[in-house]
């Protein structure tokens, strides 16, 4: 009896089939989950623009109609979103979706790229998983559901910080600085050069964002003096510092103390922070991993801001490449492999889960804790995220800081091995000695050289 043989499916089309139906999970999950947030502040942006450039307005007047936001961003921001007062509002949407994806293809391919390479996997399908994984991340989704431009300035800073500082270019440090002058929070990262002594990039990302202040104050002179001396420092315009969506320090200490945030506590909180991330960072550059040093400092600029809502935490998806690049890390001990994968998946399956609205003003007994989530795992992050030991370590093998190249022992780190050598090139050379002297054939013996590591 002849029985029917199903043809196999190739391995592409496998391939192809599981990134479809895993994208299909992602569509279900986040027509669920995902905030309609109506692209609002792209709706800031595009107002301000529209009110500044067609009808002769303050830009740091307008307000979205019944509402008190409006535009916050320093006029270097405001110079490069012109373009928008030219454009239809669906076409802006467009243009801010488009450029979103783009930036966070371009940050996944340096972040998490390399261990791609390592593994040995297929890039398109790896990244096609892991687009789907970030497209779920709540920070992700409502940065581009407000149409905000948080990833925009990741983008700018992770490119600047794994491209060219590390590399050593003389223009690193130029993308800090301009993330600086569209958003002045990327600052941080100017602090993060200074501390871990890349001088010449700390000056270029000053410099930068100096010149590009200079440029918008020549460009808009009314409006760079109304940020700098008014709006910048009018807090009314942003939000209540409670609101559960900040989970900055600021937000921790308004809700334990809601209505009076106690400034002191915070501030106090602030240097601890500061205190121990600088430790960290430099531990990080000594040992050459500049994924975990910006890891660091994303986290410490969302903590120690005034405000960090939601969508600001983009800074935290370098934390999830450190996470992930050490689960995946067969050189490590598997034990700690295990426990650092089941924290990377539980840090990452919270901060989608929009955990701190369930509790929203419920900040009191499990309020405490859901109310607070994303910044107490921010906490734990800054203190417990893992970093490489330093390349000249004296125990087990160099690694590189970059994930995507690991390096095998030297000789020299293999003691056994070295001694074995020199014991059988003295043997060699004592033969070779006695045969000259002897007058025997061992003139023409070639000169030793050493046998391991040759």
């Amino acid at each position: 009896m002849l029985t029917a043989v199903r043809p196999k499916l190739r391995p592409a089309v496998k391939k192809v089939l599981i990134v479809a139906a895993f994208w299909a999970v992602v569509g279900a999950f986040l027509s669920v989950a995902a905030a309609r947030n109506g692209y609002f502040d792209l709706k800031v942006y595009y107002g301000a623009m529209d009110y500044w450039v067609n009808r002769g307005g303050d830009i740091y007047d307008y307000l979205v109609p019944g509402t008190p936001y409006g535009f916050t961003y320093p006029p270097f921001a405001a110079a490069l979103m012109t373009p928008m007062a030219y454009i239809g509002w669906h076409t802006a949407i467009t243009v801010s979706v488009v450029m979103n994806v783009l930036a966070l293809l371009a940050i996944l391919t340096w972040i998490v790229g390399p261990v791609i390479k390592r593994q040995g996997w297929q890039f398109w399908f790896a990244m096609a998983l892991a687009f789907g994984l970030v497209a779920a991340f709540e920070p992700v989704r409502e940065t581009v559901n407000f149409g905000q431009v948080n990833i925009l300035l990741l983008f700018l800073v992770v490119g600047d910080v794994l491209l060219l500082v590390r590399g050593g270019s003389r223009l690193g440090g130029i993308g800090i600085g301009l993330a600086t002058a569209i958003k002045l929070t990327p600052g941080v990262f100017i602090i993060y050069l200074l501390v871990t002594r890349r001088w010449r990039a700390a000056a270029v990302s000053a410099a930068t964002a100096a010149a590009a202040t200079w440029v918008a104050a020549t460009f808009a002179p009314d409006a760079s003096r109304v940020f700098w001396t008014d709006a910048m420092w009018n807090t009314d315009r942003v939000g209540s510092p409670s609101f559960v969506s900040n989970q900055a320090l600021s937000g921790l200490v308004s809700r334990l103390f809601n209505p009076d945030p106690m400034k002191p506590l915070w501030l106090l909180l602030v240097l601890i922070t500061l205190v121990v991330w600088a430790w960290r960072a430099r531990r990080a550059i000594k040992a050459r991993d500049e994924l975990a040093g910006l890891a660091l400092t994303g986290l410490m600029g969302c903590m120690v801001s005034p405000i960090s809502w939601i969508h600001h935490l983009v800074w935290v998806l370098p934390s999830m490449a450190v996470l992930f690049d050490y689960a995946t890390d067969k050189s490590i001990d598997p034990r700690r492999r295990r426990n650092l994968a089941i924290f990377g998946g539980f840090a990452y399956l919270l901060l989608c889960s929009r955990t701190p609205w369930a509790f929203h003003e419920k900040f009191d007994g499990l309020g405490l804790i859901g109310g607070n989530a994303y910044i107490l795992l921010m906490i734990g992050l800054l203190i417990g995220l893992p970093i490489r030991e330093p390349a000249d370590a004296s125990t087990g093998p160099a690694r590189s800081a970059d994930p995507g190249h690991s390096t095998g022992p030297a000789v020299e780190d293999v003691p056994d091995l070295v001694e074995i050598d020199r014991r059988v090139r003295a043997a060699f050379d004592a033969k070779d000695a006695g045969a000259a002297v002897g007058g025997k054939p061992g003139d023409g013996v070639a000169p030793s050289r050493p046998l391991v590591g040759a």
